[in-house]
């Protein structure tokens, strides 16, 4: 890493200007509040949805599997595609003289993609689901309403992509406040539908439901039909404020004239990486739903996987409403930035990025470890003393990884604005075998109620080797990223976090917060540990003399006074 700030272009302590930081506190702040609106509704669309299916037993794994299959092949076949090709040609696009028509083919060839691909992924759903359900655990029965829970949960997939195509639209017009708020009507749709669930089937009994046959096929449909409603609504609710920005979208197919042959051989290379990632996924969902069937035929909770998703939900939390901010915030920036040549400007960015991301994930990484107990009562209040003993160690394990987390998003970022797919496949090749390697290990060693902790171990490891390979590789494009600052930044924010860590322990443990029996209970030992861990964090940056937050605070505490 680059020990001299100068050399990126920055001023003479390497800091950015005035201007580029309020523009990146303001354009965060929007978008930071727009995902806490959605995180917070989104927290109490989860308690919904645990009251309904539990988060140990067969239909909580049934329904998870088919909810999460949208995401991971939207994932290997659309995602990978859309953030290294599509959104770098977006960002051309609005600077070529024929800017309409080029968004106008790009949107609608894409579309028309997500379109076909979903029809074909709802056609082939019974094999897609007997491949992440392989584990002999798996009855025909079960594997059966896993398949139904697909059919309706599949055509999420074609939303995905609508809001991510649209969204990138929005944010290359600076519009970022949108992106952020639009996942809050997803929520309201399933907090109305999950709710309605509730009022007339009652919530799932302590451990799950393993009997099948109490399950009808009318609660099949209301939970598959709202879950998939909620992103349709997420994804067609951008258009109100797309055309409000004057941007309209005239469908037309060609592909002549809107820069894919240059970004064409990135394709491959991004494809190639996002399946194996997915190899890895599939994996653990085989794994994991067998040990979860495993302790279901024995009789025993044990930790499958919603109890791994529910913890993931948790996890992503704090990186969701900062971290993703500000990578969305700089990266159409940075991505201008390479295309003119001007790599001074990408490392002031990403140095700033880097800085900024982590006094926040160092923080959640403490804040998490030693309050996962209680905090995950007090978040899953409907859930059992069972699904909390389920789901916190899972949430401890990945907390080790948040931290890498934050750093590897924004690195991965540029890579596709550098069109560099295959760097990015050679480091996904090492991070998928060893999250794989190490599943392997714990499945010849553990017991079968330590698959999922040890699951989010494998995570937390896997994550740190793919950002330690990515910021080897940025360094070398971008002749160093400013890493002595940034190294320092991360060593101060960590030693504020370890007495706010130590210190937010004790309170607890005054408190007999680990005991989790009491949601009141629960809730009050996390919030008191919480402000305490927060109020000593923030003395011991400012005692430390960490400038990123006050540059963090700056648009919050204008707002504050105004």
């Amino acid at each position: 890493m680059s020990d001299n700030p100068a050399a990126d272009g920055a001023t003479e302590t390497g800091a950015p200007s005035a201007p580029e930081r309020a523009s990146l506190g303001r354009s965060s702040l929007a978008m930071s509040l727009g995902t806490a609106a959605s995180r917070a509704s989104g927290l109490v669309r989860t308690m919904l949805l645990v009251g309904c299916v539990g988060t140990l037993g067969t239909v909580a794994d049934a329904f998870d599997i088919a909810n999460k299959l949208p995401n991971m092949l939207f994932a290997l076949i659309a995602a990978g595609v859309l953030q290294s090709v599509l959104v770098p040609q977006i960002l051309k696009a609005m600077q070529a003289h024929n800017a309409q028509e080029r968004l106008d083919k790009l949107l609608s060839i894409s579309g028309l993609g997500l379109l076909v691909g979903t029809v074909v992924l709802v056609a082939a759903a019974p094999v897609v689901v007997h491949l992440y359900t392989l584990r002999e655990a798996w009855t025909p029965e079960a594997r059966q309403l896993a398949t139904v829970f697909a059919l309706w949960c599949l055509p999420q997939v074609f939303f995905y992509g609508l809001y991510t195509l649209l969204g990138q639209v929005l944010n290359a017009r600076g519009r970022f406040a949108a992106y952020g708020w639009a996942p809050v009507a997803n929520n309201v749709v399933s907090l109305i539908g999950f709710g309605a669930f509730l009022v007339v089937f009652g919530r799932a009994p302590e451990g799950g439901m393993n009997d099948l046959g109490d399950w009808t096929t009318t609660q099949t449909v209301l939970l598959g039909a709202t879950a998939t409603l909620g992103i349709a609504v997420q994804a067609l609710l951008l258009i109100v404020p797309l055309r409000r920005s004057g941007f309209t979208w005239r469908f037309r197919l060609g592909l002549r004239g809107i820069g894919l042959r240059s970004a064409g051989k990135v394709v491959g290379w991004t494809l190639g990486a996002v399946a194996l990632e997915q190899v890895g996924v599939w994996y653990m969902t085989n794994m994991l739903g067998g040990a979860g069937r495993a302790g279901s035929d024995a009789g025993e909770a044990v930790a499958g996987n919603f109890a791994y998703t529910n913890a993931m939900t948790i996890y992503l939390l704090p990186h969701s409403l900062v971290v993703v901010s500000i990578v969305t915030v700089l990266f159409p920036r940075m991505t201008a930035a390479v295309h003119r040549g001007d790599l001074d400007a990408v490392r002031r960015d990403m140095s700033v990025g880097l800085r900024s991301a982590g006094v926040f994930s160092v923080f959640s990484a403490a804040a998490l470890l030693v309050l996962a107990q209680p905090l995950t009562r007090s978040l899953l209040p409907i859930a059992g003393e069972e699904d909390v003993a389920a789901v916190a160690p899972i949430l401890q394990a990945m907390a080790l990884g948040v931290v890498g987390l934050g750093a590897t998003v924004m690195v991965r970022r540029m890579y596709f604005a550098f069109e560099d797919g295959r760097s990015i496949f050679v480091i996904q090749v090492i991070a998928t075998a060893t999250f794989v390697a190490a599943l392997v290990v714990a499945g010849l060693t553990l017991p079968v109620d330590a698959w999922a902790i040890a699951a989010g171990g494998a995570y937390a490891l896997s994550t740190w080797i793919s950002v330690l390979l990515r910021i080897r590789g940025m360094r070398r494009k971008l002749h160093g990223i400013d890493g002595h600052r940034v190294l320092r930044l991360y060593v101060r924010a960590g030693l504020a976090a370890a007495v706010a860590g130590g210190l937010g322990w004790l309170v607890v443990r005054l408190m007999d917060g680990y005991d989790v029996a009491s949601w009141p209970h629960a809730l009050g030992a996390t919030a008191a540990a919480g402000v305490v861990m927060t109020v000593v964090y923030l003395a011991g940056l400012k005692l430390l003399r960490v400038r990123e937050l006050d540059d963090a605070l700056a648009p919050i505490l204008r707002r504050v006074k105004r």
